[in-house]
């Protein structure tokens, strides 16, 4: 019997807050109605589709890189690096174990269990879609948090990406410690602020 988990990041391209994923374990022969990318999704459907999931799947975790680690290691690793952590995470909470693990996109993060990398796979595959959709959901409460702490920013409307909006607010109103500092728009506004 093949039991699969897929796994998704969210928040690659914002140019603050952490990089979120998630890894979901789904029953056999699982059937949700309306499960989907999670860009395809409004976030109504996705809420109420991260609570059928995380009540009804056999595993789920969530894992995340900081900015700082961002910063440090680059985007595409800190990718990985909350990746591992959510399969690690997932494995600490629940006694089920996949024989095989599935990955959005085309690079895996090291697991000591057999990884294909799927293009696409958040629409594709439903354990990866499911785990789209926790991370996105995760991913868009921090940026209400994040909303809460900064209100002059906008994160509630653009989610940390870089909208013409967002750079104007940045340029307005400073870079918070939240934000990614290697990132090409948020090193140029620190660069023009020291000269």
């Amino acid at each position: 019997m093949e039991i699969i988990c897929g796994i998704d990041e969210v928040g690659r391209g914002p140019l603050v807050g952490n990089v979120v994923a998630a890894a979901v374990i789904l029953p056999i022969n699982y059937d949700l109605p309306g499960l989907n990318d999670s860009k395809k999704l409004t976030s109504k459907q996705r809420e109420e589709l991260n609570l059928q999931i995380k009540s009804t799947a056999l595993a789920w975790g969530i894992g995340q890189a900081s900015p700082a680690e961002i910063d440090q290691i680059n985007i595409l690793y800190a990718s990985l690096l909350a990746m591992t952590r959510a399969f690690h995470e997932m494995l600490n909470n629940f006694s089920v174990e996949p024989n095989m693990v599935l990955i959005d996109g085309n690079r895996c993060p090291e697991l000591s269990y057999p990884t294909q990398a799927i293009i696409k796979g958040d629409s594709k595959i439903p354990q990866i879609s499911a785990a789209s959709i926790i991370a996105k959901v995760y991913r868009d409460q921090q940026m209400m948090e994040l909303h809460e702490k900064y209100p002059e920013y906008g994160f509630h409307h653009h989610m940390g990406y870089p909208t013409k909006q967002h750079l104007e607010k940045i340029k307005n109103y400073g870079v918070t410690p939240e934000y990614r500092k290697t990132f090409k728009p948020v090193k140029a506004i620190l660069l023009g602020s020291n000269q």
